[in-house]
């Protein structure tokens, strides 16, 4: 399965929206390689400036953040775990995705909130938690940078992440940190750039294992089916 330092889950989506995503960050994690991206006028910066941060983990929405493995855990045991949590959950539709801007940035986000999804990525994160390595000084320092409230502090020390649980918001991440009128300005653009993608209900039928590089990229290990 390669070597890896930090694993995730990620819902990722398949056929033209993903391949639209990928070519969107310059970074295709099933294949391993650069994607050309587009030139798209009306942009406040240049596509490759606006994915600096969010293209080296590729086009996808978190449920379990990244995480090193814990004394005494392997991958083979971490596949096999999401194998059979996937095996007793139900694939999910949400409404269909939205262009909008979240927190200084821009992001796909379902047009309805899916309590389905929600409970979905709780399960994940509880259930594979045995498998998760406490966060060391520095990574708890840079999820408090930017402030957190009481209970985000208080999920980080329980889940070594301030955004699940009920803080939970299911996004695919498109754009890095901007400023709020280079932010509405990007959103205003890549709302009519996807908007052909966009039409229909966002299914969720599997979640993937994936894995980060030595480079800093994350990989695509596998897709675990919802079957249940």
């Amino acid at each position: 399965m390669g070597t890896f330092k930090r694993f995730a889950v990620y819902i990722v989506p398949e056929g033209v929206l993903y391949r639209q995503g990928c070519a969107w960050l310059g970074w295709d994690m099933k294949t391993a390689c650069d994607t050309p991206q587009p030139d798209i006028p009306g942009l406040p910066a240049a596509v490759s400036d606006l994915t600096a941060a969010p293209r080296r983990y590729g086009f996808h929405g978190t449920v379990k953040p990244p995480f090193r493995l814990a004394p005494g855990q392997d991958l083979a045991g971490l596949d096999t775990a999401l194998d059979d949590l996937a095996k007793r959950s139900a694939a999910v539709e949400c409404s269909p995705l939205e262009v909008r801007a979240l927190r200084g940035f821009v992001a796909l986000v379902p047009g309805r909130p899916c309590p389905a999804l929600a409970a979905l990525a709780d399960r994940v994160v509880r259930e594979l938690e045995p498998w998760r390595a406490a966060p060391d000084p520095d990574e708890l320092a840079r999820r408090r940078r930017n402030g957190l409230t009481p209970r985000q502090e208080s999920l980080l020390a329980c889940w070594g992440y301030p955004y699940v649980m009920d803080e939970f918001r299911f996004h695919l991440t498109l754009t890095g940190k901007l400023s709020e009128a280079r932010t509405d300005q990007a959103a205003r653009v890549l709302a009519a750039h996807f908007a052909d993608v966009l039409a229909g209900p966002f299914p969720v039928g599997s979640l993937c294992l994936v894995g980060e590089a030595e480079d800093g990229r994350f990989h695509l290990i596998r897709r675990a089916p919802l079957t249940g």
